[in-house]
């Protein structure tokens, strides 16, 4: 006679079966990429834990991201992918290096994928991962031809759109979750979401935040406190200054830094006024802005100027832990989940 537990473990593979075979690793899990967080570190200690770890490219140049996928090759035989800005700059020649390490998997972020792109990584056998914050372009990116989705609430740290992961995963995963793989993001902490979501037709699921404080992370320990510190209440989404200046919201643990972003939009937005910038330029600015305030506070310990990129999950990251360990007991408590459910 089958056991309890291992029903609910049995229940819980074969909902994640698609997601695993999709990714090639042993659990349906990825692991969100943070900027100056996610790179060889954390993300080889995801792969080799059976999850999905992603290179946070970033402002990353070609020969730096080149170097950050060596040295996690060098760290993980498992497969591992990469996240790319659709808005960077060299954008095509960051996807010439993930051909070139024949890496498995590319995530773009950001937006639509710019003409070319989409042609460009799939044309060398990578599978093509985009966002969707909405049911109209995820039906887009769809019949573009991407091959897996990630929907993403605004619970997420970091950039965020309007609606809530709940809302977003109760309207696009009914209606697409059949056609491509579909990966739920954005506030989720604790197995029973994962079980709820894979229940609702998601093949997998995304968490950063979780991670972001795990042993293998090299995120500075003053950064690791301040996400053991705080409550889901701290995790606030920026605002945008001025209208013109279409600012992604980014949400993080409130600090000067949060005052530091709104005086940077205006400065900004003050040059648009003068001339001395493009629309293009101005969006640039900002994100590297993020991207230095981001590396204050996670290399630098600096968590009071510095951004503390964290979603509203961050309430559940209450001590350090290995990878392995976290993994293992968000998969027991999904498996948990489903158990009772069954009975």
């Amino acid at each position: 006679m089958t056991s309890p537990s291992s029903i609910g473990a049995e229940r819980l593979k074969r909902r994640m079966a698609r997601g695993v075979e999709f990714l090639g690793s042993e659990v349906a899990i990825l692991c969100g990429a943070m900027s100056w967080v996610s790179e060889r570190h954390l993300v080889s200690a995801m792969s080799n834990a059976g999850g999905f770890g992603l290179i946070a490219c970033g402002a990353m140049t070609p020969e730096l991201l080149d170097q950050e996928i060596a040295a996690t090759k060098a760290l993980t035989s498992k497969p591992f992918g990469v996240n790319l800005i659709t808005m960077h700059p060299q954008l095509f020649d960051l996807i010439d290096v993930c051909s070139r390490h024949q890496v498995s998997h590319v995530v773009l972020a950001g937006g639509l994928p710019p003409t070319g792109s989409l042609d460009a990584i799939k044309g060398n056998g990578a599978k093509l991962i985009c966002f969707a914050p909405a049911l109209a372009l995820a039906k887009k990116l769809i019949r573009s031809g991407v091959d897996a989705l990630v929907v993403e609430g605004m619970e997420a740290g970091g950039h965020i759109g309007p609606v809530s992961t709940s809302v977003l995963a109760q309207e696009i995963l009914p209606e697409v979750a059949e056609q491509v793989p579909v990966f739920v993001a954005g506030g989720i902490g604790r197995g029973e979401a994962i079980a709820a979501y894979l229940d609702m037709g998601a093949a997998g699921v995304q968490l950063g935040t979780r991670f972001a404080c795990a042993t293998e992370s090299i995120a500075h320990p003053n950064f690791k406190k301040a996400f053991f510190r705080a409550n889901a209440r701290d995790a606030v989404a920026s605002v945008q200054i001025d209208p013109r200046l279409p600012v992604i919201p980014v949400r993080a643990l409130k600090n000067a830094g949060t005052e530091l972003f709104t005086a940077k939009q205006l400065e900004v937005a003050q040059s648009l006024n003068d001339g001395t910038v493009e629309m293009a330029e101005a969006q640039l600015q900002i994100e590297h802005y993020w991207a230095g305030a981001l590396r204050r506070a996670v290399i630098d310990g600096d968590v009071e100027h510095g951004s503390l990129m964290a979603g509203q999950s961050v309430g559940m990251v209450t001590k350090e832990e290995p990878v392995a360990d976290i993994i293992a007991q968000l998969m027991a408590d999904a498996a948990h989940a489903l158990e009772k459910r069954a009975a």
